[in-house]
């Protein structure tokens, strides 16, 4: 099934995302996570793909296991780092022959270490590029693509950040998955400055219930996200308190998306760090009305 086909019924879009584990026991860790959250029957599972080394090859088997296996919908994640024209053709051949309908055409960060991005001289230096790659090729995937309601890290002109999605968008991708966010303002002003640029496209909201503050205060500064004020007063003040820091978190994530869906978000896309316990506790309570 491709995510448009489930966004087009008009019902919420609920969907995690994972990565692949570098360990065996990150590897049974993700195991549990998935089957305990297998029965909140999510619209779809995506997995992230990384920087270089074996997780690339474990993102293409974790999808196919989530698929094929386990019975939910699967997104692959794809990015330029590192790859010629061929290396990414291999990759997505390999996904078709698996049977995955659905990618999440990134450019990808830089890899640790890495001042800034750098594309392969046979590859592609922004997700626009191996969108039209894809769709020129006749790939028949469903494709999804990033976007940045406070802006990306490294473009601080809104104004230009919208320009490059907008070039995303004409080169084929079929929806958007937002960037982590806490202040839902960050998300309507992001849409709203969407559509008035002619970018029509489902806009799903990327939310992360906060379990530890040191890691959300890193995640931040990594992808230019914000923490409100008023949240950072509270994270401050049960910082060495973490069943309290996980509460909170969780309090907030459910805040955030009841809002986001009762003002017409088409669903929520969680980052849950490959953990099960948060995630599920928050859509329990928007899908329970707790």
């Amino acid at each position: 099934m491709k995510i448009t086909e489930a966004l087009a019924s008009g019902k919420p879009c609920f969907s995690f995302e994972f990565f692949p584990p570098k360990s065996p026991e990150g590897e049974q860790a993700l195991y549990s996570a998935i089957a305990d959250l297998k029965d909140l029957q999510p619209t779809y599972v995506s997995v992230t793909y990384g920087a270089g080394g074996s997780t690339r090859q474990k993102t293409v088997e974790w999808v196919s296991h989530i698929k094929h296996r386990v019975g939910i919908e699967a997104m692959a994640h794809l990015t330029c780092v590192g790859h010629s024209q061929s290396e990414l053709r291999e990759v997505l051949n390999r996904l078709r022959d698996a049977g995955i309908e659905n990618v999440l055409a990134l450019r990808g960060d830089p890899p640790r270490g890495a001042a800034q991005f750098t594309p392969h001289p046979d590859g592609f230096a922004h997700a626009s590029e191996l969108v039209r790659f894809i769709r020129s090729n006749g790939w028949g995937f469903g494709l999804g693509g990033a976007c940045y309601p406070e802006g990306h890290i490294e473009c601080p002109d809104k104004a230009k950040d919208l320009e490059h999605l907008g070039e995303k968008v004409r080169a084929g991708v079929d929806f958007l998955v937002t960037q982590l966010f806490f202040d839902n303002a960050a998300y309507f002003n992001f849409v709203a400055r969407a559509r008035l640029a002619g970018i029509g496209l489902s806009i799903l909201p990327g939310l992360m219930p906060i379990t530890n503050v040191e890691q959300v205060e890193r995640f931040t500064r990594l992808c230019g996200a914000t923490i409100p004020a008023s949240l950072m007063t509270e994270l401050e003040k049960r910082r060495h308190d973490p069943a309290a820091v996980v509460e909170l978190g969780i309090e907030h994530a459910v805040r955030q998306a009841r809002e986001l869906l009762s003002r017409g978000a088409p669903g929520i896309h969680f980052y849950t760090l490959n953990k099960s316990s948060s995630t599920r506790r928050v859509l329990g309570a928007l899908r329970g009305g707790t």
